[in-house]
């Protein structure tokens, strides 16, 4: 097909090679050069609209991924994360698998955008996310569970705060707006206590304090000394990250849908994890 100006208005008849090639050409793009050329030719405003979110030059991610016996979903999962267009690395975190995960883990070995822990003692997600922030080298980190529940396709939405000079930390909230799959309900219930008492504690107004999505600059983490093995790393971070005066970090929620998973699909997190939060807000607030 071939361009046909005729006044204002522009035909294409039907021989004109271009568009195949243009196809050929984009074809040939991976998904951050793609990104890239839709900011030029649309702008950072269009774009937006659209929900691309425009990345700096020289920009990376630092996306930590504990795993503990994620065989089912491993493989997926790193190939969503893999798949969203921002220039990124992985590091992967393995608190002492033992149903296979390892040996899946093996398969990625060497690759350049993947780094690879393995802990030789099953310690728990805080004692993993802290190995895996010592190996980080972007710009900002993101949390990431190494299940489906959490959408890495928002990981655009979710830095673009910080991108945009507006947060220094980003909460990705399941109860602001954002579709979610229904579970059960005296989770929601503790959530929202948890929530609630970290909030009554630290005096800022989040929704979601037990999110795994968590963004932080790196100097952020850099500035904090973390000591929680399993998942009072939630209400820890949020404490510390809450009571750090010079400079004040500015916190954002954004919206996230969520895919929670049923014990039966392989959730961990239980009843003595709830307390163990409870503990946590007090201890990590008023003692620490």
């Amino acid at each position: 097909m071939s361009l046909v100006a005729t006044s204002t208005r522009t035909y294409r008849t039907a021989d004109d090679p271009r568009p195949a090639e243009l196809d050929r050409l984009v074809s040939q793009l991976d998904a951050i050069d793609r990104v890239e050329v839709l900011q030029k030719l649309l702008g950072d405003g269009a774009c937006r609209q659209l929900g691309i979110y425009p990345i700096p030059t020289g920009f990376k991610l630092s996306v930590v991924i504990p795993v503990f016996n994620e065989k089912r979903y491993l493989h997926e999962i790193l190939r969503r994360v893999r798949d969203v267009p921002i220039p990124k690395e992985l590091v992967i975190v393995d608190d002492c698998s033992t149903d296979g995960t390892r040996d899946m883990l093996r398969e990625y070995e060497g690759q350049d955008d993947i780094t690879i822990i393995y802990q030789e003692v099953n310690q728990g997600k805080g004692a993993a996310l802290r190995t895996g922030f010592k190996h980080c080298t972007g710009d900002v980190v993101l949390v990431q569970d190494a299940d489906l529940e959490y959408d890495p396709a928002e990981y655009p939405r979710l830095i673009q705060p910080i991108i945009d000079n507006r947060a220094d930390v980003v909460f990705g909230s399941r109860f602001i707006g954002d579709q979610h799959r229904v579970l059960y309900y005296w989770h929601s219930v503790a959530n929202t206590m948890l929530t609630t008492l970290s909030n009554m504690f630290t005096n800022i107004n989040l929704t979601d304090m037990e999110t795994c999505y968590k963004v932080f600059r790196r100097e952020v983490l850099d500035g904090i000394n973390l000591k929680s093995d399993r998942f009072g790393f939630e209400p820890e971070i949020t404490a510390k990250v809450a009571k750090k005066k010079n400079p004040s970090w500015r916190i954002y929620e954004v919206p996230i849908s969520y895919s929670g998973r049923t014990y039966e699909e392989g959730k961990k997190i239980g009843l003595k994890d709830a307390f163990n939060a409870l503990y946590c807000i007090v201890r990590y607030w008023m003692f620490d």
